[in-house]
């Protein structure tokens, strides 16, 4: 008999009184234990698990000894299958606050003999109170047990049939819905905050319709392979239905972490999957909510990070971005903007824009870009960053597409020389059956001869269906019509592309060029390599969205062929071009600053500001992640810190490095994240716990009206 078994049976019989001795009152704990009846166990006051009766061993098998002497906290765990039915507290919480349990399911986890990492999982329900003795001192934990293990499996296999997708094995719609709730419930109260990331797959119908739904299954089963390894115990994936996927990561909710998150998940599902023996590429967009900033419930998570997804797919596919509150206005404005497109090319409100592609060395035009534009009679211009992928959604993309072709070629004939007009081709319009005949018929109308023309398509032209693809790369090549790759880099990269397609350009993608001249930037080094890489195949090769001059020299200097941006020129209408080139003048001399600046997006809207114990209503007028200029500051001097609100819960702090006529510049001491959708926030917000301690309504986060503009960069 142990020490402590002796002294709990002095505690019992005196608990039973003096017409029992502690010799019969052991026996009859025993006798208990040996029925079945129950089970106990008790800690010290360490809680450490000290005492496991009989019974209890055995339950356990040979190892049961290998838990004594353990936290009890280690040993009883929260299952994790427990969803919307979890306690509120974990019971970590109960044992640390010492608590009485009552009737609570454990979970035991007991390591194999031989191979210790191999463990077997006991359920228990358990009962205990905690022990004080005459000081008032805590001695531990004393409890009873009833082994629920069989019953427990049972349930547990049934309702993973129920709350799991029968084809990828993950957490399905309901049980994701349960377990989001159950999260959020629980958070509530020691205001944690948790991650909701929707993705979408792209191209995956493509898949489906040209190798077949065995297939199709088959891609999706190895999508989420991927997914639940990239993630592993960060959080849960889950499968909605269909290519829909959602993961709940709990408490995190910097947007800087969750974009390296984000980035991550488009990477991994776009790397080549292997199907019966043939290759498929695929991509995903990916949408991203936080509660309880964007939702403090289910249904509003839910619907903040449906919002994000589709704010993802309209930007461009292969994306993520993060859900702020006006994307509910801005989804009602792109079902207005994709009615009024219907009628934008009947009613001749779109034209095409130029812009040169000048060689660096000589400063002269070789080729012009046609780029979209829109007036609406209305709203003005609308920028191409929210029309393209409205079209892109629809049908419209394919009208479009055609209308741009043939324009371009009939604008094109109007030039001297013998310039070459490169047109954008959509992923959608490369792969439908009869572009090669649509590129023929805009030639023959237009006399343009098919050596001047340059399609540019992106690397998503090659996912889905590739013969098809094939075939069209053919069939264009034979006329005599150049293929560009354009973006190369950032799309699904592969060097086997360049292979497949007779290209004869390269564009090096403006993320790659922009701040390559930064101390410690790896962009040139890429830079170089795509040039080796073009012309060891034969291409040349663009660099796109130069500004600075510093920019040029060192794209030039690293081999670029030609250069595309607003160090030479801004996109020109038609006639404006006609009238540059009137005189035989190709020539077009770089004009920018000396130095790359970090992009600022020009803004005018009404934000707060505090400085000491004063707050300031203040006008911004452009951003960027790492500064801000604004007016109204006036008299606080420089060198002054400031806290600028920039709504939504977005705080963030700053200095003021100048002051003048213009204003106030002020830098940012936490660099601003992107949004996904070209917008700044903020990493961190203010929780809506913490604004409910302040006597603030609790609920998601409302970006206020007078921040409600959004910002339009003022770059292309």
């Amino acid at each position: 008999m142990s020490y402590f078994e002796f002294i709990n049976r002095r505690k019992i019989a005196s608990e039973f009184g003096p017409t029992k001795s502690a010799q019969s009152t052991a026996d009859y704990l025993a006798e208990i234990d040996r029925c079945e009846v129950g089970m106990f166990w008790a800690t010290d006051g360490e809680n450490k698990l000290v005492y496991l009766s009989p019974g209890a061993r055995e339950t356990l098998g040979n190892q049961a000894e290998s838990i004594l002497g353990l936290d009890i906290g280690q040993v009883f765990k929260d299952p994790p299958f427990a969803g919307e039915d979890a306690p509120a507290r974990p019971i970590t919480f109960k044992f640390n606050s010492r608590s009485e349990i009552k009737e609570r399911l454990v979970e035991i986890e007991i390591a194999d003999e031989k191979i210790n990492y191999l463990k077997t999982s006991f359920f228990w329900k358990v009962c205990a109170k905690p022990f004080f003795d005459e000081k008032g001192d805590f001695g531990g934990y004393r409890g009873v047990a009833s082994d629920v293990t069989q019953q427990t499996r049972k349930n547990r296999d049934l309702a993973k049939q129920s709350r799991h997708d029968e084809l990828t094995g993950l957490a399905n719609r309901r049980f994701l819905e349960e377990l989001i709730a159950g999260t959020l419930r629980k958070f509530a109260p020691v205001k944690r905050s948790c991650a909701l990331l929707m993705l979408d797959l792209d191209y995956f119908k493509q898949i489906n319709d040209v190798m077949g739904h065995p297939a199709g299954d088959e891609l999706l089963r190895q999508v989420s392979d991927r997914l639940t390894g990239y993630i592993r115990e960060r959080g849960t994936v889950g499968r909605l239905g269909g290519d829909e996927f959602q993961i709940l990561v709990p408490d995190i909710d910097d947007r800087s972490e969750l974009t390296e998150l984000a980035e991550g998940l488009i990477q991994i599902v776009s790397q080549p999957y292997k199907i019966d023996g043939r290759r498929a590429v695929i991509g995903t967009s990916v949408g991203i909510a936080i509660a309880p900033y964007d939702g403090i419930n289910v249904a509003e998570s839910g619907g903040a990070v449906d919002l994000a997804l589709y704010g993802a797919k309209a930007n461009g596919k292969g994306t993520y971005c993060f859900f702020t509150p006006d994307m509910k206005s801005d989804a009602a404005d792109e079902v207005m903007i994709q009615g009024d497109l219907r009628d934008a090319l009947e009613k001749g409100q779109l034209y095409l824009a130029y812009q040169p592609l000048v060689d660096p060395r000589s400063n002269r035009i070789k080729c012009l870009e046609a780029l979209m534009r829109w007036k609406h009679p209305e709203k003005g211009a609308i920028s191409p960053e929210k029309f393209i992928p409205i079209a892109e959604q629809t049908d419209l993309i394919l009208k479009i597409g055609e209308w741009a072709i043939r324009q371009a070629c009939a604008n094109a004939v109007e030039w001297p020389g013998e310039l070459n007009v490169a047109v954008n081709v959509s992923a959608r319009q490369f792969a439908g059956a009869n572009l090669p005949e649509q590129v023929a018929a805009a030639l023959s109308s237009s006399g343009l001869s098919p050596r001047r023309l340059e399609l540019e398509i992106t690397e998503s032209v090659f996912v889905g269906n590739v013969k098809g693809v094939d075939r069209a790369c053919a069939s264009i090549d034979k006329m005599g019509v150049s293929l560009t790759m354009d973006d190369f880099g950032t799309g699904y990269s592969s060097l086997g592309y360049l292979k497949r397609a007779p290209f004869k350009k390269i564009k090096i993608d403006q993320s790659f060029v922009r701040g390559c001249t930064a101390s410690g930037d790896t962009n040139p080094a890429i830079i170089t390599a795509i040039v080796s890489l073009a012309k060891a195949l034969g291409m040349k090769t663009v660099a796109e969205g130069v500004e600075a001059m510093d920019e040029l020299e060192l794209v030039a200097g690293r081999g670029a062929d030609l250069v595309q941006g607003w160090i030479y020129s801004k996109p020109l209408t038609h006639d404006e071009l006609l009238k540059r080139l009137k005189n035989d003048d190709f020539t077009f001399v770089a004009d920018g600053p000396l130095r790359y600046r970090d992009e600022r997006t020009m803004v005018y809207r009404n934000v707060g500001a505090i400085q000491g114990d004063y707050h300031y209503d203040v006008v911004l007028k452009n951003i960027s992640r790492t500064g801000a200029r604004l007016n109204g500051l006036e008299g606080i001097p420089a060198g002054s810190e400031v806290i600028v609100d920039l709504g939504g819960g977005q705080f963030v702090v700053g200095k003021i490095v100048y002051t003048g006529k213009s204003g106030q510049g002020i830098a940012f001491e936490t660099p601003l994240v992107d949004d996904g959708r070209g917008g700044l926030v903020t990493p961190r917000r203010i929780s809506p716990y913490s604004l409910a301690a302040a006597g603030v309504k609790l609920e998601a986060l409302q970006q206020s009206k007078r921040h409600s503009s959004r910002a339009g960069t003022d770059r292309y």
